[in-house]
C-alpha cells in the first residue's frame, strides 16, 4: 500500500500578465517503509512538488493521496488536518526555537497536534531518547551540535507517528561522518516502523540509504 501518492500533478503562478508552469504533470507513489530519494536541478519543481505533498500547498491539477485519503485541496482546513495527522517535516534549517529545549521542541510539536499534558511530555522523551538524545533533552538548541539539531528535528518530525516524513536537503548544514550517521538514523526509522520517508536533495550520499532515487526536471518526474 503507499502512503503517499500524486498522479499528474500540475501548479502554475501568476507572475504579472505571465503565467509560471512549474510543475507539468508529475507522478509519484511511495510505498510504506520505503526511502525515496527526489534529485533534480535548482527550478526543476523540487520545492514545490514537495510543499503539494506535504499539503503546504495545493495543486493546480492532478490528485494526491495521503495514508489512502484523497486530499481535498480546495478546503485549506482539510489539508492542514492531514498535514497534522500523517505528515512530519524535515527541514534543511532545522527550524528549532531557540528559547526551548530539546524537549520542549518536541513536546511542542506534539501540542500542536493535539497531545498535551503529561502525555505530550512522555512521549517527547520518548522521541528524544529514539534519536539518541536523552542525554541532551534538557540542552537549549545553541548548546547542540548541528547533527544534534537535526536529531531534534526529526524527533520533532515523528510526533503523532505520521505516515509519511518529508525531508528538504536534510543534510545540506552537515559534515559528511555526520550526515552518515543522520541518514542511517532515516534509513532505521523508515524500516523499522514502516514509515514512508521522502528527500529531496543534491547530496549523492542520500542514495547509499534509498530504496529508489528518482530526478525531477521541468515540472516532470523522470525515473
Amino acid at each position: 500500500m503507499d502512503n503517499l501518492a500524486a498522479e499528474d500533478v500540475t501548479k502554475t503562478f501568476r507572475e504579472g500578465r505571465e503565467t509560471v508552469h512549474v510543475l507539468k504533470g508529475a507522478s509519484l507513489h511511495l510505498a510504506a517503509g520505503e526511502v525515496l530519494a527526489l534529485e533534480g536541478p535548482s527550478g526543476s519543481g523540487k520545492t514545490t512538488l514537495l510543499s503539494i505533498l506535504g499539503c503546504l500547498l495545493s495543486a493546480t491539477s492532478g490528485r494526491v493521496e495521503v495514508a489512502g485519503k484523497v486530499v481535498d485541496a480546495t478546503r485549506p482546513a482539510k489539508l492542514q488536518a492531514v498535514r497534522r495527522q500523517h505528515i512530519g517535516f524535515v527541514f534543511q534549517q532545522f527550524n528549532l526555537f531557540p528559547a526551548l529545549t530539546a524537549l520542549e521542541n518536541v513536546e511542542y510539536a506534539l501540542n500542536l497536534k493535539g497531545t498535551l499534558g503529561d502525555d505530550a511530555t512522555q512521549q517527547a522523551r520518548e522521541l528524544i531518547a529514539r534519536v539518541g538524545l536523552a542525554d541532551r533533552a534538557r540542552f537549549l538548541p545553541r548548546d547542540l551540535s548541528g547533527g544534534q539539531k537535526q536529531r531534534v528535528a526529526i524527533a520533532r518530525a515523528l510526533a503523532a507517528s505520521p505516515s509519511v516524513v518529508l525531508a528538504d536537503e536534510p543534510t545540506a548544514n552537515l559534515d559528511a561522518s555526520v550526515a552518515a550517521q543522520i541518514l542511517d538514523l532515516f534509513r532505521e526509522l523508515a524500516r523499522a516502523e514502516g514509515r514512508s520517508l521522502l528527500i529531496v536533495t543534491h547530496d549523492p550520499k542520500v542514495r547509499r540509504v534509498a530504496d529508489r532515487v528518482v530526478r525531477i526536471e521541468d515540472g516532470r518526474i523522470a525515473a
